[in-house]
């Protein structure tokens, strides 16, 4: 008999299952980015207004990167919760709090009404916003991995990924819609509120389409086992998510990890931070900025599942050390091309850097999923991802922006996102390949039943 993770449910129910997580990502992720693009172009007038220009772009940034600080305690709690309770529940609950968030931040009052209190308020609201998006991505991609067929687990497992570049198309392309059509005067006044509101409308379609899915069958199979374990009184207790995951799955959370650098920095790095650097020293405007952005984001969103259609084929290694290998080596054409201020090669720059990117973010879903057993696979992924997030996408657009008011040149950038690279190729380099696994038959031999193992046994194999 086939296990839960081999035998493909039916194509209309998987499909609704994809469709769900889809939605549900891009609407987190299209709150989250809009907000670092509204960094990026208005809060340092707004909210930082006694600053020098660029000094009032960190500070924006500064917040910014505060959401990141959040997301690993949003992986460890919703981490611990998906692993008790199952991955649908936790992905509701998300969504709500980063909604709310969201819409919250469009009415908030700016420096000039409230002074201090502004920024403030702005921090909490970006920390809620972090926390939920710590606890959605790991539900999200687990509740299609562990729905889909095995043997195209990267290429359906690649479609919640495509949220963020989704996301990033959708809060781009309504900012840019407002600041051609507003005078900037109008923008700075109430424009910019726009999109923050709009996200009151996209959760509510959001969690009508999450609410209509089953639960993952891989996660209801692993519960059916570990409440039978529970019936047998020779059964130990049941150890925490976190605590399993930390005691037979540590060297995965570091590759996890090693292999996120690269991903987050450059994606920051092209798709934040190069509003700051083509506006401040290539001349570019703030419209032609967003426009390249806005059409490299529908390319990556294509791309993705290509990717991670790939990976199904070759393996997730390889197509991630391209994308690691092929972002390293983009880096100094990248702002070469910016600097010539012409449109056409800004979007050359950042579609090939965002293609390069997707072969690494597209087989990531299947990739950490494979690599942990069932009942504590919400909290290691999780962990694993967004631990790294706090060092590498957090402070990428902080640290870019600070090189480049330091030495005012990009080479230094280019560098950073170089370093980087070598740690995501070491880390991905050091893994097993996955696409392989049955996620169903990964749950007993590394978690669970050692859990049960006699302590002389675990005194020997730790000694």
């Amino acid at each position: 008999m086939a296990s839960a993770s081999t035998a493909p449910p039916p194509p209309a129910s998987l499909k609704r299952i994809v469709t769900a997580s889809l939605i549900g990502t891009t609407i987190e992720w299209y709150d989250f980015f809009l907000y670092g693009s509204a960094a990026a172009l208005v809060f340092n007038k707004l909210f930082f207004p006694d600053s020098d220009p660029l000094v009032g772009t960190l500070l924006s940034f500064l917040t910014y990167a505060v959401g990141f600080a959040a997301r690993p305690l949003g992986a460890l709690v919703f981490g611990h919760y998906g692993d008790r309770l199952g991955r649908k529940k936790l992905l509701v609950l998300s969504l709500l709090l980063m909604g709310g968030a969201t819409f919250a931040i469009g009415l908030l009052p700016t420096h000039a009404s409230i002074g201090t209190a502004a920024p403030v308020l702005l921090t909490v609201l970006r920390l809620i916003q972090g926390f939920a998006l710590g606890g959605e991505w790991g539900g999200a991609v687990l509740l299609v991995s562990e729905h889909g067929d095995a043997r195209r687990r990267g290429f359906w497992a690649s479609w919640p990924q495509t949220g963020a570049p989704a996301g990033q198309l959708l809060a781009t392309g309504v900012l840019s819609l407002l600041t051609a059509l507003l005078s900037d005067a109008a923008f700075g006044s109430w424009g910019w509120r726009v999109p923050f509101l709009l996200s009151g409308v996209l959760v509510i379609v959001g969690l009508w389409i999450r609410l209509s899915v089953d639960e993952s069958p891989v996660f209801k199979q692993a519960l059916e086992q570990a409440e039978a374990r529970k019936a047998d009184s020779a059964a130990a207790a049941e150890k925490l998510p976190l605590v399993s995951v930390l005691r037979h799955h540590w060297r995965d959370v570091l590759v996890a990890m090693g292999a996120r650098m690269a991903e987050n920095i450059s994606y920051y790095v092209i798709t934040a931070f190069i509003l700051v650097y083509a506006t401040t020293s290539a001349g570019v405007s703030k419209q032609t900025a967003l426009n390249s952005v806005l059409i490299a984001s529908a390319v990556h969103f294509a791309v993705i599942p290509a990717w991670g259609a790939l990976s199904d084929r070759i393996g997730r290694r390889p197509v991630y050390l391209t994308g690691a290998v092929g972002v390293a080596l983009w880096m100094f054409p990248f702002f070469s091309l910016i600097d010539t201020g012409g449109f056409g090669n800004l979007i050359l720059a950042v579609t090939v850097g965002l293609v390069l990117h997707g072969a690494m973010y597209a087989p990531q879903a299947a990739f950490f999923s494979e690599m942990f057993a069932t009942r504590m696979r919400y909290s290691g992924a999780s962990i694993g991802a967004q631990t790294a997030s706090v060092a590498a996408g957090a402070p990428a657009p902080l640290i870019a922006t600070a090189l480049l008011a330091d030495y005012g040149s990009s080479t230094p950038i280019a560098l950073y996102v170089i370093a980087a690279a070598v740690l995501t190729v070491i880390a991905v380099g050091a893994a097993k390949e996955t696409r392989h696994r049955d996620l169903a038959d990964i749950a007993l031999p590394t978690g669970q039943e050692a859990d049960r193992a006699p302590a002389a046994a675990e005194d020997a194999r730790t000694a």
